[in-house]
């Protein structure tokens, strides 16, 4: 459960001053706040802890996906290059704005495959979208390469390696624009809420335009009497979610050092297992540590390893089989079902490509996902139930 893990007196304190000012609005009522504006806190902190120029607040790490691609200005008749291994959301922020996913596929780290990249180009396509996917980084320096060589714009997606890093340079700081999710189950949560970051000043401005129904927020005048661009939508992030996410932030290095802990003693357990390989690191030092993968020869010794941990009491996950994180099992994607009763954007007679989501597409990412488990990385661990996950994964390597 990551950051939700350590939620307590910290998180209270932080929300307690919002509530003791009752405006719970990030915007206006500057008489009653007591000097008390959490999300503009919190933003500054996460953007000096990435060491980026600008963060925005919103109110998920989906939204977030969203208001970065319409500051980009991606939209109806584009491309973007997604991996295929990947949480659904990244899928659907490219509809939302009107543009076309394109399934590439995954290298030994998981993640997008910069090769890949090349392979899955047209006319058409307009940005990559590089997922640091489970905890661990994309070769994302490569990816960042392959792009601009092709003119594309790159959004990293680091909703699931919040705090890691490549080199020394935070995740999320590599790209154009890079976005954070702080849902419950995220290395730090809010509960709800997400952020979008970039070095650009321009790309800043859209987004915060975006994010509160175009407001500019010129500091000259009142609220709603600002200048307005464009129109925009509302996905601003409230005083509690800054509040809480203040409090996370701090806690933020501690809660991956524990995991980092907790990971390489399920490393050493999980070592006795015949024919087991480890998840690949881009830079293991930057690893947040959220999970851990390992790959079997094949899928029959995968899903026996799986029944085998079961059986002794260990949880894991085999992702080839995931409704949520493997596109080739999203059905109504397949089936190009998007809420719109006419089908669009697959059907907008601006997009004059073939949508196709077979499998040919990602040989490498129905081969790996088919032979490796991940498990989920907890904070704490107590000593009792330590004892517990690895004689359970001993139990079971030895009955492999």
């Amino acid at each position: 459960m990551a950051g939700a893990e350590l939620i307590g007196n910290e998180e209270i304190k932080e929300v307690m001053e919002v509530l003791e000012t009752g405006v719970l609005s990030r915007y206006d009522f500057h008489d009653k706040r007591k000097g008390v504006y959490k999300v503009a806190e919190f933003e500054k902190a996460f953007a000096d802890y990435l060491g980026a120029a600008h963060a925005l607040g919103v109110t998920s790490g989906s939204a977030a996906l969203k208001v970065a691609l319409t500051a980009l200005d991606v939209g109806h008749g584009d491309e973007v290059i997604v991996p295929a291994f990947d949480f659904i959301a990244t899928y659907e922020s490219v509809l939302e704005v009107g543009a076309i996913p394109v399934m590439a596929d995954i290298d030994d780290t998981f993640n997008l495959d910069p090769g890949a990249v090349e392979k899955r180009l047209t006319s058409r396509t307009r940005a990559v979208i590089p997922v640091h996917m489970c905890g661990s980084a994309a070769r994302i320096e490569e990816i960042v390469a392959v792009a601009r060589k092709h003119g594309l714009l790159v959004l990293e997606d680091n909703a699931q390696a919040c705090g890691g890093s490549v080199g020394g340079k935070k995740l999320g700081t590599f790209g154009d624009m890079g976005i954070f999710s702080f849902d419950y189950y995220k290395t730090m949560t809010t509960g709800e809420g997400g952020l979008v970051i970039t070095d650009s000043k321009r790309l800043y401005d859209r987004a915060d335009w975006y994010h509160d129904h175009g407001h500019d927020h010129n500091p000259a005048v009142g609220r709603a009497q600002e200048g307005r661009s464009f129109l925009g939508f509302n996905y601003r992030m409230g005083e509690l979610q800054g509040a809480v996410g203040l409090a996370q932030l701090r806690k933020l290095d501690e809660i991956i050092a524990g995991q980092r802990r907790n990971k390489a003693a399920l490393r050493e357990a999980l070592s006795t297992v015949p024919g087991i390989t480890f998840r690949e690191h881009v830079d293991p030092a930057g690893d947040t540590a959220t999970f851990i993968g390992f790959s079997l020869p094949d899928e029959r010794a995968a899903r026996a390893l799986q029944g085998e941990l079961k059986d002794n009491g260990v949880d894991s996950i085999y992702y080839k089989e995931n409704a949520w994180h493997y596109a080739p099992r999203w059905e109504h994607l397949i089936a190009g079902a998007t809420a719109n009763s006419k089908g669009y954007p697959f059907t907008s007679p601006l997009y004059t490509g073939t949508v196709d989501y077979s499998v040919e597409h990602i040989p490498h990412a129905e081969d790996l996902l088919a032979r490796s488990l991940f498990m989920a990385v907890p904070v704490i661990m107590t000593d009792e139930r330590s004892r517990a996950v690895t004689q359970g994964i001993e139990k079971a390597a030895a009955a492999m």
